[in-house]
């Protein structure tokens, strides 16, 4: 036909649906733009601006569409659909409650369906509260998109529940097709287990999220964009471990066509876990660029110059990371005081206390808060700087005296006795008593007395104050303490002596009287006393020989004690220069006496001599051998044996 009529509006839309059937759809629209006096926008305006959405021109659909003269019920329908891709999710909530409004046909589960998917996609990326739609969950898909909307509102027990019913309904749907294989039905849960991984990985069950994820590869899924979800999860997984892992499953995130199946936010977070991979394997060149790429298309994110500072400092470059993050804090206000946060860390880190202070004490909004005002505290109190740490006390509670503390929902806050700002007080009162300021202690203990003046805690912290600077004021206030008799104080003490605390104190109290007393003693008798364990004899102990009564003194304070006894041969030898002699050498002469004597005593002349010469009374008699094992048994003693007997 276009042989012979070039120009048959007929036989071209035949020939461009034909193409489009065929999945042809680049050569479809260049059919479309040759003919474009014959194909007008108002003829054939659906089958370009559907041609064009297939083809990721999402831009070029939509202007094709609201050109379009008329507004059919079908470019309605890819209207809803190029909206979501553009993620203006507010128009195409609209746009598909209009169309299931106004139309009745068999296709109506899927407009219910493509509603569902708009309300989650606003939960998870704009954090919406989603409105309920009363859209009953009959099939597996609305099910699923109903716990990706409970995901985004941090229902992560309700969102599996959810899931698995969505698991459930898929098994039943798919398995009334006798063509359907079980593996084509893993196949088509796999983003249904995906997500429920990821809830795993959210609620810190890492490893079993690690598990089924590596489960979902291994079915090898067609959806690009479902595996580079997961490969991206499984990077975070692993951080700075099993790195080698992780530059396998970067190749999943860089495949074709992954930057049409995913949302802006998904690839922002993939490309930002690239730059930390980087990173973390040392390659700095490629870290820079891609957080530089990052920072490019969007300026004011606060993560790509974070990645840059973070590499600095891997580099030991501080004082340039600190530097890069003060033009960011400069040039994009709003986002200062995590920037700030940030520097003050550095500061930390390489010991400037002083100046992580001042960083800290620079951002405005944070500076009365109590989290900021303890950890100024703390860290002039490490640099013994105590009067800023009381300036710091003081700024904070004249910011509550002062202004009104609003949240972000414009409800007022502020209270004259506003709980924050009374601990404030009191904890600064605590703090001047420690560092020895009593009396601006006691001035801001009287404020929060007048404040609450029924609080018997801090009118006794206020006396002891006083006590330390004027002992007579204190004993005024005392007179508005509670008696005795007024205070109700709720003790067991049947509990309290039975305590273990108390049994041992009772263990060691004084006298008992009167029955008390008896009882002791009658349980005293029960007890078994403690045999004492015989003291062991000296191995020469004689039982018929008296022992000697001196034994227990030292040998030099003993009645018998003559002194150490120097040896005979030394005096006998001569102490004149060398081959002299002395008087007594003939004696040693052997050749000069007429008979040689013996060669061995006579039996018992010896022995004669000795018992006659040194006799000992029995009571001066010391233990035979004591002398010569003396040191010996002072070396060998052993636990619990005695010097004596």
């Amino acid at each position: 036909v276009l042989q012979i009529s070039k120009d048959d509006v007929t036989a071209l839309q035949c020939k461009v649906v034909c193409l489009i059937q065929n999945g042809n759809f680049k050569e479809a629209l260049g059919v479309i733009n040759t003919h474009t006096k014959v194909l007008t926008s108002d003829v054939i305006a659906f089958e370009k601006a559907y041609c064009e959405y297939r083809l990721n021109r999402i831009e070029n659909a939509l202007k094709t569409i609201q050109s379009a003269s008329q507004q059919t019920d079908k470019l309605k329908e890819l209207y809803g659909q190029v909206l979501y891709r553009l993620e203006r999710y507010d128009d195409c909530l609209a746009a598909y409650r209009d169309l299931i409004r106004n139309s009745q046909d068999e296709y109506e589960e899927e407009r219910k369906t493509n509603l569902s998917a708009v309300v989650a996609a606003q939960s998870t990326w704009e954090k919406v509260m989603p409105e309920d739609l009363g859209l009953r969950e009959a099939t597996y898909e609305l099910c699923y998109n109903s716990a990706c909307a409970l995901i985004g509102q941090g229902k992560l027990n309700e969102a599996m529940k959810k899931l698995r019913k969505a698991e459930e309904l898929c098994r039943q749907s798919l398995s009334e097709d006798s063509d359907v294989t079980e593996e084509d039905i893993e196949a088509e849960l796999a983003i249904i287990h995906g997500q429920m991984a990821y809830i795993m990985q959210l609620q810190g069950r890492t490893e079993d999220a690690l598990q089924l994820y590596n489960q979902i590869i291994k079915l090898k899924p067609t959806d690009v964009g479902l595996l580079a979800v997961i490969a991206n999860n499984i990077i975070t997984i692993n951080k700075d471990q099993n790195v080698f892992d992780s530059k396998k499953k970067v190749k999943l995130t860089n495949a074709e066509g992954v930057e049409h199946k995913l949302s802006k936010k998904q690839l922002q977070a993939i490309e930002f876990n690239k730059a930390l991979l980087a990173m973390y394997t040392n390659q700095a060149d490629q870290c820079r660029k891609l957080s530089a790429s990052l920072q490019s298309q969007s300026p004011e994110h606060l993560l790509p110059v974070l990645i840059q500072a973070a590499q600095l400092c891997r580099e030991k470059q501080h004082a340039k990371a600190v530097g890069l993050l003060q033009d960011f804090a400069d040039q994009h206000p709003a986002n200062a005081a995590e920037i700030k946060l940030t520097m003050a860390q550095l500061k930390i880190a390489q010991g400037s206390v002083t100046k992580a202070c001042m960083i800290l004490r620079s951002i405005e909004e944070l500076q009365h808060k109590p989290g900021m005002v303890s950890a100024l505290v703390t860290m002039y109190s490490h640099e013994e700087d105590i009067d800023s740490a009381i300036e710091v006390f003081t700024q904070a509670i004249q910011w509550y005296q002062q202004f009104q503390a609003r949240t972000n929902y414009g409800r007022c806050i502020f209270q004259p006795k506003s709980p924050v700002h009374l601990s404030l007080i009191r904890e600064a009162a605590n703090f001047k008593l420690k560092h020895g300021r009593k009396k601006e202690a006691i001035s801001d203990l009287e404020e929060l007395w007048k404040q609450n003046p029924k609080d018997v805690h801090t009118l006794a912290q206020l006396i002891s104050a006083y006590s330390l600077v004027d002992p007579e004021k204190a004993k005024v206030l005392s007179k508005h303490l509670p008696s005795s008799d007024t205070m109700s104080l709720k003790v067991d003490v049947d509990a309290l002596e039975n305590s273990h605390g108390a049994t041992y104190v009772r263990k060691k109290a004084g006298k008992l009287t009167g029955d008390n007393q008896q009882k002791e003693q009658g349980q005293g008798d029960v007890k078994k006393k403690k045999k004492k364990k015989k003291g062991k004899l000296p191995k020469n102990y004689d039982p018929k020989v008296t022992p000697d009564p001196e034994r227990w003194l030292p040998m030099r304070e003993r009645s018998y004690y003559r002194g150490r006894k120097k040896g005979k041969k030394k005096d006998q030898v001569g102490k004149g220069t060398q081959g002299s002699t002395t008087a007594g050498s003939s004696e040693l002469d052997a050749s000069r006496t007429a008979s040689s004597p013996p060669t061995s005593p006579r039996p018992g002349s010896a022995a004669a001599v000795s018992a006659t010469s040194n006799v000992i009374p029995p009571r001066h008699q010391k233990p035979a051998g004591a002398p010569a094992t003396k040191k010996k048994q002072q070396q060998k003693k052993k636990k619990g044996a005695k010097g004596g007997w």
